[in-house]
C-alpha cells in the first residue's frame, strides 16, 4: 500500500488525531496535511493538497474530514481523478469502494462516532473495485 493522504479542517481535526493512531496501529505510513489543531482554519487550504497528492500518485488512497464533510468533499471533486467518496456509514464506504473506484475517503466529522469510523475506515480499506459494468460508468466521468 502506498502512503496514505490525510487532510482535516477544524471541525475535523479530533476525528483525525483517531484516524492518525488508527493507521499507525496497522503499521501502514501516512502524510498529514493538516491542519494541526481544532483553531478555526478553511477546509479548501487543506483539501487541495491532498487532491494533488492523489493525483500525482505520491499518496493512496487519501481519507478528509470536515464538520459536515461537505465542503471538503467538494473541493476534492473539483480536481481532476479524485473520486472524493462522503461516507457516514460501513455500507455506503463499501460501495464507493467497490462500484465507484473512490479514491478518497471523506468522512463527517461532527456526526459520526469513532466506533463508526473505525467501521468506515476498516470497510473502505478492505473492499475491491468490482470493474466491469461499474468500470464504463467511471469511464464516463469527464477529465480535461
Amino acid at each position: 500500500m502506498k502512503t496514505i493522504g490525510l487532510a482535516c479542517d477544524h471541525a475535523g481535526f479530533e476525528l483525525k488525531e483517531y484516524v492518525r493512531g488508527w493507521l499507525e496501529v496497522k503499521g501502514w505510513a501516512y502524510k498529514d496535511f493538516g491542519t494541526n489543531s481544532a483553531a478555526s482554519v478553511d477546509y479548501p487550504d487543506y483539501a487541495h493538497p491532498l487532491a494533488l497528492a492523489v493525483e500525482s500518485g505520491e499518496c493512496y488512497p487519501g481519507i478528509a474530514i470536515c464538520g459536515s464533510g461537505n465542503g471538503i468533499n467538494m473541493t476534492l471533486n473539483k480536481h481532476q481523478g479524485i473520486r472524493a467518496a462522503l461516507c457516514w456509514n460501513a455500507e455506503i464506504a463499501h460501495l464507493a469502494r467497490q462500484h465507484n473506484d473512490a479514491n478518497i475517503l471523506v468522512m463527517p466529522g461532527r456526526f459520526i462516532s469513532t466506533e463508526e469510523a473505525d467501521m468506515i475506515l476498516t470497510e473502505f480499506f478492505s473492499t475491491e473495485f468490482e470493474g466491469g459494468r461499474h468500470q464504463k460508468r467511471i469511464d464516463k466521468i469527464p477529465v480535461k
